[in-house]
């Protein structure tokens, strides 16, 4: 079953109802060249200097990891703030929350020669089975042409109705082909994995996460960044990183000094 594929030139309630259906969608092309150049050139020296920290079975021994993407290039809030994502993430989450934020930063470099990652689903950190709604979704972002040869994130559609990687047979198994600049959104419930790079090149992605606001982020920003990291950035990246309460109640800042630090 081939994941459903837009552009963003297509019909975003349909994109967003193919999104519900299936758990994922690709869309092509969403980021200029210069985009994603200048976002690759900007991770080059921290996948050389910290990429090989993350490396485990989980993650693969062949695979470069970098957290706290923000800190480390200019170009990337045009990633999480994409409208088009946003627009997907609003449908799926705001229901359920008065803000979400964003989860998780990640870069990913998958070297030659490494094996298919475990099947997963992202949201296992939270108790999702408690809840019957999603806690979050993913944007993974193609910095490489994704191939099905250079390790293609692999999916698997909810309308397979397999929520047990155990049970999941190959049969099961979409890969999200597509070209450089182009996003996998999912579903955190759905279940998918890098794939094996049997190329001869890396290929490199960003994930980003979006949760409820509700939630604890999983990757602290608050600690990852730095104070002056936090004042460069505007206004909008700072309360999707999480610099904001959600509603009057809850992460509230009795320093506001502009009183809108909790309104929506």
């Amino acid at each position: 079953m081939a994941i459903p594929s837009y552009t963003a030139h297509d019909s975003s309630p349909e994109i967003i109802a193919s999104l519900e259906r299936h758990g994922a969608v690709v869309i092509e092309n969403l980021l200029a060249e210069n985009v994603v150049d200048g976002i690759s050139r900007d991770l080059r020296p921290e996948f050389d200097r910290e990429g090989h920290l993350y490396q485990n079975t989980f993650n693969g021994h062949q695979t470069l990891r970098v957290g706290g993407v923000t800190k480390y290039s200019q170009h990337f809030p045009t990633l999480l703030l994409h409208p088009l994502v946003l627009e997907l993430a609003d449908a799926i989450l705001k229901p359920h929350c008065e803000v979400y934020q964003v989860g998780s930063t990640t870069a990913i470099e998958i070297l030659p020669g490494e094996g298919a990652q475990v099947l997963h689903a992202d949201d296992t950190c939270y108790p999702s089975h408690l809840l019957p709604f999603e806690a979050q979704v993913s944007a993974l972002w193609a910095l490489d042409d994704f191939t099905l040869e250079n390790g293609a994130t692999r999916i698997v559609s909810r309308e397979v109705g397999i929520n047990d990687p155990s049970e999941v047979r190959e049969e099961h198994v979409e890969q999200a082909v597509m070209p450089r600049g182009s996003a996998v959104i999912y579903l955190g419930s759905t279940l998918h994995g890098g794939g094996e790079n049997r190329s001869e090149a890396p290929r490199k992605a960003i994930v980003n996460t979006y949760c409820l606001g509700w939630l604890r982020q999983e990757e602290n920003q608050y600690l990852t960044l730095t104070a002056e990291e936090i004042a460069a950035q505007s206004e909008e990246m700072r309360r999707m990183l999480g610099f904001q309460a959600h509603g009057p109640f809850l992460g509230v800042w009795p320093e506001d000094p502009d009183g809108k630090w909790y309104e929506t």
